[in-house]
């Protein structure tokens, strides 16, 4: 398996969508130059965590409803895909848990306007089809204000048809897959994540509207 890790331009000095595009861009040349990489062309995946997990939606979503890249996977580590509407998470862990409310509410005053919160390219839960997506592995942290958000989304995207993995690890803080020399937890946690992308990379698909779901 060969890895691609993308830099995209940051707000505040390019704000919503630079990333987007940056990230959709980064995708088609890498599924367009995968031979060069060394990486299969046939089965090339997208993912990233809270922000990064956003940009692999969206692109995710992009790319099956303009016809490709075909991608086999799409790996969403607690992502941020609704900026419209408040969930009890949010409430729940707004403050002391590694990641706060303020914070993320400051995050989008640098990233995004408040009219373009509905906009499916910053909001990827608001798509109006989400069928035929990429099988999605989706993993959200039990004390996450991100979490019910990264759980909703699994659920729509299966309601719509889209074969879906979820995966709550419910001791785990937001950032967590970045905390693997700190925590031994996290590192389990992290190992078992990857497992899993293994063999949905190596597997067939479960079926159509599948929402396999699972707490550590």
């Amino acid at each position: 398996m060969q890895v691609l890790s993308v830099a995209y331009r940051l707000a505040p000095e390019h704000p919503f969508p630079a990333a987007v595009s940056d990230a959709w861009a980064a995708l088609c040349w890498a599924a367009g130059n995968a031979a060069r990489l060394g990486a299969d062309p046939a089965r090339p995946a997208v993912g990233g965590d809270s922000a990064g997990g956003n940009l692999a939606a969206v692109v995710a979503q992009r790319a099956a409803r303009e016809g490709g890249p075909a991608l086999a996977l799409q790996l969403l580590i607690y992502p941020a895909v609704d900026r419209t509407m408040p969930y009890r998470s949010l409430e729940l862990f707004a403050d002391g848990f590694f990641l706060t409310r303020a914070e993320i509410a400051w995050f989008h005053r640098n990233y995004s306007s408040p009219e373009d919160h509905g906009d499916p390219r910053l909001s990827p839960i608001r798509g109006a089809d989400l069928s035929g997506l990429a099988p999605a592995l989706v993993v959200t942290a039990g004390f996450d204000p991100l979490r019910d958000e990264g759980e909703a989304y699994a659920a729509a995207m299966a309601a719509a048809g889209t074969e879906v993995r979820l995966r709550r690890h419910p001791g785990m803080l937001h950032g967590f897959v970045n905390m693997i020399d700190l925590s031994r937890s996290a590192r389990a946690a992290h190992v078992q994540v990857a497992d899993e992308v293994r063999t949905m990379l190596a597997g067939s698909p479960q079926g159509a509207g599948r929402l396999d779901a699972w707490q550590e």
